[in-house]
């Protein structure tokens, strides 16, 4: 690596070509930083002094004897601004008739442009800077209208060519071609550039004269219209970060391909390959080093990201959910309750299982193997490797498969929890409001739709979670003497058979207020009556005269009968 000053001489010198990744998205800057550049340029030429304009991150690639070029270099970071500095100054060179001194400097001896753009913006940027005369081009693209801003803009009395290519500076960093692209790219991000690992992928896979395998295997699968890119943009959070669909679905993919007996994957490896922050690097080792096909892998990635996006839908968590077994409920589980780490086998499940009663089933036993663990609070910090490399590794494609392998397992972790355990979850586990409002919620949709309700169950997002006996009790409440059993009400009031769902968050002094107004609200602030209009699981105890701890045992007692219909062990 070498980093220093470096001016628009040094980076364009005659006989080096700079090569934005072909596929990289489109230019996107607008008139606020045309505007600004503008401004910087013409206070360039009337100060006379240095302006530093940024950072350039150059990579080094391999070149053949003979091609008639000796330098090309992959434009890793300034993209925006060296496309912007090419039309700013085509235009100023046209305007003051020098387009002489802007083709001896923007390109090279063969008369070719220096730059070379990506597949969204080339032919709008070749057909400008080959211009012979300033003309009317219709806006299309960034491009174009970035040129007819500084056609209309530009005044050549305040702006000297030569002073503005002495005095820019940028910090300059050049890599050589062995230098890793992940870290170039975390050095990226660290600066403010957001670059998913699909786009490394999608410029690690395509060359610039292989466009019919990218229209075939990228673009018609995941930019082949704005819904398709909104699809596979779409942020959800995993864990502590953001994370695109796309960037799941490759992760996804990833852990269903390591597992392939046929491979031998390495066990040290498939660890490497599961670390979602090295996922591009992994990619790249993995083809490497297991000699595997590219097209094939493209082929194979072509099938089960149309999969993915036909069956993985967040907005279930905005929608109300059936009470049919299936990959709705499970998607439901995996964005409405945060368990993404069910994706990679799900999708493995959705590929390899044809026959939809197997796949119903084995995704009822799914479900009821989850939340069974969600109502106890069992752990799931090793779901990861039990959902991707057990499961897809031993092939467990049908219910029955899935219930012999967790009960016959012998360690405790992964456990299938019971009947009794359940119960006990029910009565004394203390859940986070998520996982709480969640299992009540799944309830609520089977034995909604059972009693035939008339009201509309909403999507799991919509509803508040509320505690019938309020935390801060003791303002409103009838007082208890004995500290065991003031104790004992603080921890029963956290558990399930005291939570509730609502469809709006109670105003703070109904929340905290005796039984009676609490149900039926005040003044005009509504009680919890006006929000439980419909749900099975609270209108029922809002007849009740006197809510305390023996009525959470036998809310919780209901809430346990109904789960073990829904959730049944065989």
């Amino acid at each position: 690596m070498d980093a220093g000053k470096r001016t628009i001489n040094d980076i364009f010198n005659g006989n080096r070509i700079l090569e934005i990744p072909f596929f990289q998205r489109a230019y996107v800057w607008g008139e606020n930083q045309w505007e600004r550049l503008l401004e910087d340029m013409e206070l360039v030429t009337f100060s006379q002094k240095p302006y530093f304009l940024g950072s350039v991150i150059l990579k080094q690639q391999q070149t053949t004897s003979g091609n008639g070029v000796g330098d090309i270099r992959t434009l890793i970071d300034g993209q925006q601004r060296l496309t912007t500095l090419n039309i700013f100054f085509k235009v100023l060179c046209l305007k003051t008739d020098k387009n002489s001194s802007f083709e001896r400097r923007f390109k090279l001896e063969n008369e070719e442009l220096a730059l070379w753009h990506n597949h969204n913006d080339i032919e709008s940027f070749e057909r400008i800077l080959h211009l012979e005369k300033l003309e009317e081009i219709d806006e299309k693209d960034g491009i174009t209208r970035a040129y007819n801003f500084f056609k209309e803009k530009v005044n050549p009395e305040k702006l000297d060519w030569q002073t503005i290519l002495n005095n820019i500076m940028f910090v300059g960093i050049d890599l050589g071609v062995e230098e890793d692209e992940q870290q170039i790219f975390d050095t990226i991000n660290s600066l403010g550039v957001r670059l998913t690992t699909a786009e490394l992928l999608k410029n690690y896979f395509f060359s610039r004269n292989e466009s019919d395998y990218y229209n075939k295997f990228w673009k018609n699968i995941f930019e082949k219209d704005d819904e398709t890119k909104n699809y596979w943009d779409r942020e959800i959070t995993t864990g502590r970060v953001k994370r695109t669909f796309i960037d799941l679905f490759f992760y996804s993919y990833l852990q269903i391909k390591i597992q392939e007996l046929e491979l031998k994957v390495r066990t040290e490896d498939k660890v490497e390959y599961s670390k979602v922050e090295t996922l591009f690097d992994s990619y790249k080792n993995f083809i490497k080093n297991y000699g595997l096909s590219k097209i094939d892998i493209l082929t194979e990635i072509k099938e089960y990201a149309l999969l993915f996006k036909e069956n993985f839908d967040y907005e279930i968590v905005e929608s109300e959910l059936t009470d049919e077994y299936g990959i709705e409920r499970i998607n439901a589980i995996i964005f409405g309750l945060d368990t993404s780490t069910l994706i990679p086998y799900v999708l493995f499940v959705l590929k390899n299982v044809v026959d939809n009663n197997q796949k119903q089933n084995l995704f009822e036993f799914l479900e009821s193997y989850v939340m069974r663990r969600m109502v106890v609070h069992a752990t799931t910090k090793n779901y990861n490797q039990l959902f991707t490399d057990r499961f897809i590794s031993n092939k467990i494609l049908t219910k029955q498969q899935l219930q012999d392998y967790i009960n016959l397992r012998s360690d405790k972790v992964n456990y299938l929890p019971t009947d009794e355990e359940l119960k006990a979850g029910f009565d004394n586990a203390i859940l986070v409001n998520k996982q709480s409002a969640g299992i009540i919620y799944f309830i609520e949709s089977k034995i909604r739709n059972r009693s035939r309700q008339a009201t509309q169950l909403l999507g799991i997002n919509k509803y508040s979670l509320e505690h019938l006996m309020p935390k801060k009790w003791e303002n409103n409440w009838e007082l208890l003497e004995n500290k065991e059993e003031r104790d004992f009400r603080n921890r029963k009031l956290l558990t399930l058979g005291n939570l509730a769902i609502i469809t709006q968050s109670l105003n703070a002094s109904i929340r905290d207020a005796d039984w009676e107004t609490k149900k039926k609200g005040k003044a005009n602030k509504a009680g919890l009556s006006h929000y439980a209009g419909g749900i099975e699981t609270l209108a029922p105890y809002l007849e009740i005269d006197i809510w305390n701890e023996l009525e959470i045992e036998k809310r919780a007692d209901l809430l346990y009968r109904k789960s073990i219909e829904i959730w049944k062990l065989e």
